[in-house]
C-alpha cells in the first residue's frame, strides 16, 4: 500500500496507514519543485543579510545572539542541544506517525528545508528506521525537545530501532543502507520546529475514537434492547425541535440499529433513565467534538506551521507564531470531555442493567439467582474505569510557566492534551466492552424478545467471543477478547 503526498490533502487515515500498516510514502513531483523554490528563496534572503531566526540567530532566549560563522555547524549544535527529553520512549507506531506528520507538514514548502534532507527523512520512514524518541519534553510551543531525537537519528547520532532491534543510529542507518544526513543552513530547525508529536498522536487518536464510537453506538442500542427502552424518544420531530449539534444524525443511527425490534410494539415506560433517553444528544456532542479534533489535526497535517516561514510567492522569510497550537489543544480537551460524558452514560446503563431487578431482568443478570454474584462485581471495574477516564478529562492546557527568559511566556500543552485523550480512548474501549457484555446477557435473559437488525448483529458479535453467563465465572478473558476484536475488527 502506497500513499502519495502532494496529490490531495493528507488525512488522519493516511497517517494511521503509514504508522500501523507500514504504508510506503511517495512524493508527487510538484512537491520537490515547491521545496526547491522555497530553498532558493531562503538562500536568497539569507544572502541579503536579513536576520533569520534559527539560521543566523540563536533560538529562544538566545534570539539576539548572531551566528555569523559556521552556520552549517550551528544546525548540528542546534539539534544536539535540544536532546533533553525524558520519559518512556514512544511506541514504534507512534514514532512512525510523528515522522509521517512532520514529512506531511514539510511538503507545504514553508520551512525552506533542503530537498536532500527532506528526501533523507522520507527514506528514514520508508526504510523503517525509527528514532528512539522520549515522551516528555514539550509544552506545546513546538515539539523541539522531542523531535531532536528524530533529527539526531537522521544525522547518525542517538539510537534508532531497525527490524525490531535498537542500535546506535549510525549503525541502524548503515544496516538500512542509508547515509547520515548533512544538514545545511536552517535544516536542523526545519526538522525540529513543529508540533509533529501532537499531530501524529492526535491522528491515531482520532482514527481510534472514530472506530470505537461505532461500538459505543452499538452497545447503547443493545442496552436499549436489554432495558426495554422506549423507541419513541428517537422520533425525528423530537430531534428537530431542538436540533443540537449531531443530535438528529445520532438519533437516526440509533433508530437504524433498532429497526425491526420488538420494542416498537411493546408497552414501554413513558420516560426512561437519562442514560437511555438522552443518547442522541450525548452522542451528538461527542460526534461534533470528534469531527472538530479531526479537522484540527488535518489542518496541521496540510499546513506550514514553521517559524520562520518561507513565503514562496512573495520571496520573503518572516517570523511567525504558527507553531502555536491552542486550537488543537482545545479540540482535544473538548474531545476528552465529550468522551468522558459518553463513558459516564455507558457506565450508568451498565449499572441499570446489572443492579436490582428492572424491566423484568433478574437481579445482577444471573439466571440462577440465589447467592450468585452474576455481573455485580463487574460494577466495581466499570466505576474504576470511569474514574480513570474522568481523571484524564481534567484540562491541562492552562498548566504552564514562562520559559526561555520569558520569550516563551505562553504554551498550549497540546502534547499532554492529546496523549491523555489517547489514554482515555483505551479506557473507554474497555468500558464499552463491559456494556456490550452486560447488554448481551440482558437480551439472552429475555428469550421472547426480538432484536432489531443492527442489534442482532452486535449481539452475535458478542456471543461469538463470549458465552452467556450461567454459573459465576471470571469475565476478564471475555472482556479482553472483546477489546481485541474491537481494535482489529
Amino acid at each position: 500500500m502506497n500513499i502519495v503526498f502532494g496529490k490531495g490533502p493528507v488525512s488522519t487515515a493516511d497517517i494511521a496507514g503509514i504508522a500501523r500498516n507500514n504504508a510506503v510514502v511517495e512524493i508527487a513531483p510538484e512537491i520537490y519543485e515547491r521545496l526547491a523554490k522555497a530553498r532558493a528563496v531562503l538562500d536568497k534572503v539569507a544572502a541579503s543579510g536579513q536576520h533569520i531566526y534559527g539560521l543566523n540567530t540563536g533560538l529562544g532566549a538566545n534570539l539576539k545572539t548572531s551566528v555569523s560563522s559556521d552556520i552549517t555547524g550551528f544546525q548540528q549544535q542546534l539539534v544536539r542541544g535540544r536532546g533533553m527529553g525524558v520519559g518512556a520512549s514512544l511506541s514504534r507506531e507512534l514514532t512512525r506517525a510523528v515522522m509521517a506528520a512532520r514529512l506531511s507538514m514539510l511538503t507545504v514548502g514553508g520551512s525552506g528545508i533542503s530537498p536532500v534532507v527532506f528526501t533523507d527523512l522520507l527514506s528514514l520512514l520508508n526504510k523503517q528506521v525509527h528514532p528512539v524518541m522520549p515522551s516528555i519534553g514539550s509544552i506545546g510551543a513546538g515539539d523541539l525537545v522531542l523531535l531532536s531525537a528524530l533529527a539526531q537519528s537522521l544525522i547518525g547520532e542517538g539510537n534508532a530501532e531497525y527490524q525490531g532491534v535498537i542500535y546506535p543510529a549510525a549503525q541502524a542507518l548503515k544496516l538500512a543502507e542509508l547515509a547520515p544526513s548533512q544538514l545545511g543552513p536552517k535544516d536542523g530547525l526545519s526538522l525540529l520546529n513543529a508540533s509533529a508529536v501532537s499531530v501524529g498522536q492526535g491522528a491515531l487518536a482520532v482514527v481510534d475514537a472514530l472506530a470505537l464510537f461505532d461500538f459505543q453506538r452499538q452497545a447503547a442500542a443493545l442496552s436499549f434492547e436489554g432495558l426495554g427502552g422506549n423507541p419513541l424518544i428517537l422520533t425525528p420531530a423530537l430531534q428537530r425541535a431542538r436540533p443540537a449539534s449531531g443530535q438528529i444524525e445520532e438519533a437516526e443511527k440509533l433508530a437504524a440499529l433498532l429497526d425491526g425490534s420488538a420494542l416498537h410494539k411493546a408497552k414501554s415506560a413513558i420516560q426512561d433513565p437519562l442514560s437511555l433517553r438522552c443518547i442522541p444528544s450525548i452522542h451528538g456532542a461527542l460526534a461534533t467534538a470528534l469531527e472538530a479534533a479531526k479537522h484540527a489535526i488535518e489542518i496541521e497535517l496540510n499546513a506550514a506551521a514553521d517559524n520562520p516561514l518561507v513565503i514562496i510567492e512573495e520571496e520573503r522569510v518572516l517570523s511567525t507564531g504558527n507553531f502555536h497550537t491552542p486550537a488543537l489543544a482545545l479540540a482535544f480537551e473538548t474531545l476528552g470531555l465529550a468522551i468522558a460524558q459518553a463513558a459516564a452514560a455507558s457506565a450508568a446503563r451498565f449499572i441499570q442493567l446489572t443492579g436490582s431487578s428492572r424491566n423484568g431482568l433478574p437481579k445482577y443478570l444471573t439466571p440462577v439467582g440465589s447467592a450468585s454474584a452474576g455481573f455485580i462485581p463487574l460494577q466495581k471495574t466499570v466505576v474504576a474505569l470511569l474514574a480513570a477516564i474522568r481523571h484524564k478529562a481534567n484540562p491541562v492546557m492552562l498548566d504552564f510557566l514562562p520559559v526561555s527568559e520569558g520569550v516563551e511566556d505562553h504554551a498550549t500543552q497540546s502534547p499532554l492534551a492529546v496523549s491523555k485523550c489517547a489514554d482515555m480512548i483505551d479506557l473507554w474501549r474497555q468500558l464499552v466492552a463491559c456494556e456490550l457484555l452486560a447488554a448481551a446477557q440482558a437480551v439472552d435473559l429475555k428469550p421472547q424478545h426480538i432484536c432489531g437488525s443492527g442489534t442482532s448483529q452486535i449481539h452475535h458479535f458478542v456471543r461469538d467471543l463470549s458465552a452467556q453467563l450461567v454459573e459465576d465465572r471470571a469475565l476478564s478473558d471475555d472482556l479482553s477478547k472483546l477489546v481485541y476484536s474491537m481494535i482489529h475488527r
